[in-house]
């Protein structure tokens, strides 16, 4: 059991999660500062309130707390945006790097396709009919490499 925990522990999976919650509280800290510190006063200044969380509703003897709720949703908002555009950045990074890897594998792909050909056409030491080395098909005769075509009007 203890050697399964260990395994289980040592997976990176398990490591990247833990590392991913500990950066997204972080994250999250940061977020509700600059919501709270800096665009709570810039909606302030311009709404008139600087600080949503004091905005209230009263029914009766309760109390509705929609500025808490409203600076949650201004936060959740932020975040999400943030995490668009980082997500979009590492997308287009992917992209970027699977057509360079796409270019090299198609240019090593041709230049061996091209090595085959020429390697199956014009094999290594080939003797021909005449006894003398070359290409693949030089077997003919002159006679036959010089057969006339015939041109029609």
């Amino acid at each position: 059991m203890v050697k399964e925990f260990k395994e289980f522990i040592s997976k990176g999976n398990v490591v990247d999660l833990a590392v991913a919650v500990i950066i997204g509280a972080a994250f999250g800290a940061i977020v509700k500062s600059f919501t709270e510190d800096v665009l709570n006063g810039v909606l302030g200044a311009v709404g008139g309130k600087p600080d949503f969380t004091q905005l209230t509703l009263s029914i009766g003897k309760g109390e509705i707390r929609y500025g808490s709720f409203l600076t949650a949703v201004i936060n959740f908002f932020i975040i999400a945006l943030a995490l668009f555009v980082v997500v979009k950045v590492i997308n287009r990074m992917q992209q970027l790097a699977l057509r360079k890897a796409e270019e090299a594998d198609t240019k090593e792909t041709e230049i061996d396709l091209l090595t085959q050909i020429r390697d199956a056409l014009v094999p290594a030491n080939a003797t021909t009919a005449s006894g003398h080395e070359g290409p693949v098909g030089s077997e003919r005769t002159s006679a036959e490499r010089t057969v006339p075509r015939s041109h029609e009007p």
